[in-house]
């Protein structure tokens, strides 16, 4: 059974190794202005990204648009279509590089199929209108100011030649025919090749550390506290245990490294603490793991040490998931009843354990009494069996 369960903990820290965030290329995206934004997806035609951050008070949506791979004597544009996912009947963003060299941004309807790209306003605001074009990138960029039935919406993009600051008509054919989609500026969706949205990577990392250092961990804890006492639920308490610390420790890792990639996608963020805290808390548990690998057996004269080591590490990684993960509320700073939650569930395990851990007092203090008044009984017997032999003798 020891060598099954070498062979599991073995495997979960395959596993664990193993797990790893696949990202987007517009995750690893930077911007001259060190701007960051809350979400972004790979667009599924033309070398296209879209970076959004939605501000729900303001009403507005600041983006950027990037084209990637094309030249100064193309334009780029981006558009929303409430009516459809094509490009009449669309409110379009459109960049170019003028004849001056500088790039030159405006705004146009697309109320034609022969349209004229000639600057026009939209059916909404736009402000902070702008473009730059770096390394064969042009990246446009805005603010929104959409109705709530914009938030949802088809989107569309598209490119082709300019010739002296004259538009030309774009490809029909090709990567320009399929270079439409949708979005959903609020959840962070968005056209025909998934979100890459930050947002949502965030709330996963959260959700992840949460139920596995934060939950799952403390319950293999109480598990292995009170369970073990009794004499029927060995070796039960103990496989309880491994499973439970085991799966904590699987998703934990893959929480660790979701917020790992979200550190390296985002350098212009730090948040130290919270970070140095999760490294810390991941080295430990991986240690905890390698030490259920190497545990002695009960009668061994190394076993008292390793289990001063496994309590002080296991205690030390639950304190220190329980402050990172309100350091994480902090961060993420989401709905007040996802914080009482979780509070609500600390409130209950610690009920739990504090009950368990006076009935756990009450077995082992009976039991002692118990073998203790079972000993004396046997000492007395015994003492009054020799003195009858004495008076034996003597008579």
């Amino acid at each position: 059974m020891d060598k099954a369960w070498r062979i599991v903990l073995f495997s979960c820290l395959l596993v664990s190794f193993l797990v790893s965030s696949s990202a987007q290329t517009c995750l690893t995206q930077t911007f001259s202005n060190n701007k960051q934004y809350a979400n972004c997806s790979d667009l599924p035609a033309l070398n296209c990204y879209l970076h959004w951050t939605y501000d729900e008070a303001a009403g507005t949506v600041d983006m950027a648009f990037r084209h990637s791979g094309t030249t100064s004597s193309r334009w780029s544009a981006w558009a929303i279509n409430p009516s459809a996912p094509r490009m009449l009947g669309s409110q379009a963003l459109i960049a170019y590089v003028n004849s001056s060299g500088v790039p030159h941004a405006f705004t146009t309807q697309i109320s034609t199929m022969s349209p004229s790209l000639q600057q026009g306003d939209l059916s909404f605001g736009v402000s902070s209108l702008s473009a730059t074009f770096e390394n064969n990138e042009m990246t446009i960029f805005g603010v929104l100011r959409i109705s709530q039935d914009l938030l949802s919406t088809n989107q569309v993009w598209q490119e082709g030649p300019v010739s002296n600051d004259q538009l030309g008509v774009h490809p029909t054919t090709g990567a320009n025919v399929q270079s439409v989609g949708s979005v959903n500026f609020v959840t962070g969706q968005s056209g025909g090749s998934g979100s890459g949205s930050r947002t949502t990577r965030r709330n996963v990392h959260g959700v992840l550390n949460t139920v596995s250092w934060g939950i799952l961990m403390p319950l293999g804890a109480i598990a292995a506290r009170h369970m073990r006492v009794f004499k029927s639920a060995d070796p039960a308490w103990f496989y309880l245990h491994v499973a439970c610390q085991s799966s904590a420790y699987i998703v934990g890792v893959a929480g660790w490294a979701t917020g790992i990639k979200l550190g390296s996608d985002s350098p212009g963020v730090t948040q130290n603490p919270h970070r140095n805290i999760g490294i810390a808390l991941f080295c430990l548990g991986t240690l905890q793991v390698f030490a259920l690998l190497l545990r002695p057996k009960k009668d061994h004269k190394y076993r008292f040490y390793w289990n001063i080591y496994h309590h002080s590490i296991g205690y030390t990684v639950i304190i220190l998931s329980i402050i990172n993960i309100f350091k994480g509320f902090d961060i993420l700073q989401p709905d007040d009843h996802w914080k009482r939650i979780y509070i609500g569930i600390l409130i209950f395990l610690g009920i739990v354990a504090t009950l368990l851990e006076a009935f756990t007092w009450y077995v082992v203090l009976s039991r002692r009494k118990r073998e203790s008044a079972k000993h004396s009984h046997s000492m007395n017997g015994t003492n009054g069996v020799n003195e009858h032999g004495a008076r034996g003798q003597g008579v």
